[in-house]
């Protein structure tokens, strides 16, 4: 070919064409080099019939500057790109950029200088270097990522390479991975397990399309069953991704891996470094990567040659992504396997409706595991009725769960109690005036941390110092903490039982692999008598001993009107009773409730999924809720009200008239105000054969809207605030 098409990875630039100079040999898929006025680009070949643009003269064309040495992008992950953008409304070159997410691994030396401490000591001690060499143990990263871990400026720390205290070593980005050996440890499987086990390998082997439901209950192995389809994929030569929704998870999700096949996987999520992510983007993209564990934005990385994709606690709300190209993992990941004809295997103990809704359908196989492995039972569960059975005064655990959470320390048993909120507490007022701390960058209020001793945003990361006195009139030593966290509860557990070892489980304690890894070996040694945790508990850890756990505050996840609410109550609460009785003792869960007759909780105490799920879905399908509707959000934003209040107003008063589409808005954003942004929601609620992405792009289109307004489109949201 002798003119190329280039997607760049700038929205605002449009589709470019560009001549192919003799001797370069460039095919669709190609990454190269381009320039764009004084500078250089980065773009990747396109088919030109796939991605339209104005003509352009040949005599007119600027010639390529080069090819980068990567392998071209498979056609099957091109027509997912355009999928994507086009599902997601938006623009290709943003969800390419998450294909091409390691520059490093585009160009630069395969090999790289990182540094460690050597051991030795500075000539003249300051804080900042004491602070770096107690934080820089056993760490090992670049100047830029050793600064941001010790919290300190490059400076100092080029100061203590200067003084040898840091040593320099050079490292080969590019060195190959462990190999994974298919029949290392093969287990023995239930009944049960091995014939969906077969039925999965069949799947593989099979090389087709298939997308798989796997409906397991919590600790009946579906990480062992699914691990079989990975071992098939592994003698076929075959790449395989597993993705997972939690970073937190993945360490204890490694050791098993590694106990299965000998060797560890890839690993891919935002928290590496650097030199991590180019060599593991290299080896994904030549196939010598074989089996890669990540976050969702795995899924778009550029596989050589893949042929099965596991999607693990496919239910969960973080494989939706909520900025910049709002894609859900789950969902895409199907696409891919249809593009690339390979099976997808989505597993959890408690699937989404719409992941149940397709089997029901038949669009999904199902494959279910009813029952615990090696006879383990699952937990029995019992309701605490807080309006009857109240807590004491100043305290939030009811007086059955506290006798209970101490009959378990006394057996030598560890317990569990799920608060899905962060921090000491959800409010800080001053009890003399009334005054509440609010973000002063969001419309949300700050929350208490104590371990950190900070006032903490939520939604944009804002921390600030508490103050001694209101910042309103004055008074010292006034401030009241309202409502619990999970960190407040700890505090109770250590005041009702002094001599028990309580751990906190939040993504601000376990925000590392390293550190859930150490809470993982803790829970295991029985160093820990009780757990007190969020989400990030309710799923993936096995802990033998632990056969209590206390559900603090079923109602809260109820709160807020949330279209997904009663479902995302119901998986929250059996993933994480699901913790208890997972050995060879029994378990139990309590549940401290106020509304015990509101349907969702009277399913979790009678143990009946089937009927919670069969009244959610009728309650969905008279709403024209997903999945017998489709929503769409339209988020418009600005650092001025009026400017974005204008902006939306112009978009509700252009809105089209469609038989099959209502539009509802605009109105302020529940979360009016986000880091610094005032907020305006529109939503559109559609039947589900309506072209709901068609009608928007058409609506929006002709509209102007001046620079420092952001119109951001929600397909299939799961936030509305």
């Amino acid at each position: 070919m002798n003119r190329a098409r280039l997607l760049t990875f700038n929205a605002a630039l449009p589709v470019l064409d560009y001549r192919v100079p003799d001797g370069m040999s460039v095919v669709p898929g190609s990454v190269v080099v381009a320039p764009l006025g004084p500078r250089e680009i980065l773009g990747v070949v396109w088919e030109e019939d796939r991605l339209p643009a104005q003509s352009v003269p040949d005599a007119k064309l600027r010639p390529l500057r080069d090819i980068v040495p990567v392998p071209p992008l498979r056609p099957e992950l091109r027509r997912l790109v355009e999928w994507t953008a086009d599902y997601y409304c938006a623009p290709m070159s943003a969800v390419a950029r998450m294909v091409l997410s390691s520059g490093g691994a585009l160009r630069g030396p395969s090999t790289a200088t990182e540094y460690r401490l050597s051991g030795g000591m500075p000539e003249r001690m300051t804080p900042q270097r004491e602070q770096a060499m107690e934080r820089l143990d056993g760490e090992q990263a670049t100047i830029r990522e050793l600064a941001e871990l010790a919290d300190v400026s490059e400076g100092v720390l080029r100061g203590l390479v200067n003084q040898g205290v840091l040593e320099p070593v050079v490292v080969d980005i590019d060195r190959p991975y462990p190999r994974a050996h298919p029949d290392h440890a093969e287990p023995i499987l239930s009944p049960e397990q091995q014939e969906v086990a077969n039925e999965l390998v069949a799947a593989v082997e099979a090389e087709e399309f298939s997308p798989i439901l796997l409906d397991g209950v919590t600790g009946s192995g579906k990480t062992e069953t699914y691990f079989e389809p990975v071992a098939a994929a592994l003698r076929m030569g075959k790449q395989v991704l597993v993705l997972l929704p939690e970073i937190a998870l993945t360490e204890a999700f490694l050791r098993r891996f590694e106990d299965r096949f000998g060797a560890a996987p890839v690993v891919w999520h935002s928290s590496q470094k650097s030199s991590e992510r180019r060599r593991a983007w290299r080896a994904i993209s030549t196939g010598e990567a074989q089996v890669v564990v990540g976050a969702r934005s795995a899924l778009f990385l550029p596989y050589a040659n893949l042929g099965l994709i596991v999607v693990d606690e496919a239910h969960e709300v973080s494989f939706k992504q909520g900025d910049g190209v709002r894609y859900n993992a789950r969902d895409v990941a199907v696409m891919r396997g249809h593009f690339e004809q390979m099976p997808v295997i989505l597993a959890s103990a408690t699937p989404a409706l719409e992941s149940l809704q397709m089997a029901e359908s038949g669009v999904y196989r199902k494959l279910e595991l009813p029952s615990r492995f090696g006879g383990a039972e699952l937990p029995t569960i019992r309701l605490i009725d807080l309006t009857e059975e109240k807590p004491e005064r100043g305290r939030w655990l009811a007086p059955s769960l506290a006798r209970e959470l101490f009959a378990r320390l006394e057996r030598g048993e560890q317990s569990l109690l799920f608060l899905n909120r962060r921090g000491y507490a959800p409010l800080t007022l001053c009890r003399n005036c009334g005054f509440r701390f609010q973000c002063s960058n969001c419309s949300a209020w700050l929350v208490e941390h104590r371990f950190t001793r900070k006032l903490a945003c939520h939604h944009c990361g804002h921390e600030e110092q508490p103050p001694e006195t209101c910042p309103e009139c004055g008074e010292p030593d006034c401030l009241v903490a309202c409502g619990p966290g999970v960190e407040r509860i700890a505090d109770e557990v250590a005041e009702i039982l002094p001599e028990a070892r309580v751990a906190v489980a939040t993504s601000d304690t376990l925000n590392t692999p390293d550190k859930a890894a150490e809470f993982v070996a803790m829970a295991e040694a029985k160093a820990i008598d009780v757990i007190v945790g969020t989400q990030l508990v309710t799923k993936g850890f096995h802990f033998p001993e632990l056969t209590l756990v206390g559900v603090v505050d079923a109602d809260l996840g109820l709160e807020g009107g949330d279209l997904r609410a009663a479902e995302r109550t119901y998986q929250q609460v059996a993933q994480v009773a699901g913790r208890a009785g997972r050995g060879s003792k029994p378990g139990e869960v309590l549940i401290q409730t106020r509304h015990p007759e509101a349907p969702v909780i009277a399913a979790l105490e009678a143990g009946d999924r089937d009927a919670f799920y069969e009244a959610e879905t009728e309650a969905r399908r008279h709403a024209g809720a997903p999945p017998f509707g489709r929503w769409a959000a339209i988020i418009v934003s600005s650092e001025d009200e009026a400017e974005a209040r204008e902006a939306a107003n112009r978009i509700g008063d252009t809105r089209p008239r469609i038989e099959d589409i209502a539009i509802i808005g605009p109105a302020p954003a529940p979360l009016a105000m986000l880091r610094g942004r005032y907020r305006y929601r529109l939503l559109i609620n559609a039947r589900r054969s309506a072209r709901v992405q068609d009608a928007i792009r058409d609506w929006l289109a002709p509209l102007d809207f001046p620079r420092g307004v952001r119109v951001s489109i929600d397909i299939d949201p799961y936030s509305f605030v």
